[in-house]
């Protein structure tokens, strides 16, 4: 699947000294913020591994184009043992060959979800994902997708995290 084109240039133009703007028309919405948490928590929980959670939120937020989410999954991923090399390949994990194939089909059912408009999520994408995951998983897996897009959109948005800011949690405090 191709991705769209996407202008980074003028978006990042437009977004530079509008955050403010942003996060002075919207309210924060506690119990909104709490369900989004509430699913993170779940799919956290969900058996999936965190590592490859951390380059399916990445690979979402690479898309979407969140500052904000690349920064927290980045740093997450590295505290994790994410290695540089597969971060940085992760744009072109198609011809990167340091992604199992486990990896692969997430991250094209990934690409699919996040970008839905334009894909429809292809049978045989999920085929594809269903050679690696079992049923479970790759339910598990959409919820993920859909959580980070979700995160995306919001922060996006509403302008209401600063990229930059986030800091993983201590060792102690991830478990």
């Amino acid at each position: 699947m191709r991705l769209p084109s996407l202008r980074c240039g003028r978006a990042l133009a437009t977004m530079r000294g509008v955050s403010d703007d942003r996060k002075e028309k919207f309210a924060t919405w506690a119990d909104g913020n709490q369900a989004l948490a509430q699913l993170g928590g779940l799919v956290r929980r969900s058996g999936l591994e965190a590592s490859l959670l951390e380059l399916v939120k990445t690979r979402a937020s690479q898309i979407n184009g969140c500052a904000y989410c690349l920064d927290m999954h980045t740093k997450d991923a590295r505290a994790a043992g994410e290695t540089e090399q597969r971060l940085y390949g992760l744009n072109a994990w198609r011809d990167a060959p340091f992604y199992t194939e486990r990896e692969r089909a997430a991250l094209a059912l990934t690409e699919s979800v996040t970008l839905i408009s334009v894909s429809h999520a292809p049978l045989a994408e999920i085929d594809q994902a269903l050679s690696v995951l079992s049923r479970d998983e790759l339910t598990r897996l959409v919820f993920a997708i859909i959580e980070i897009n979700a995160w995306n959109r919001l922060a996006i948005a509403t302008g209401a995290f600063e990229p930059g800011s986030y800091q993983p949690p201590q060792e102690s405090a991830r478990a």
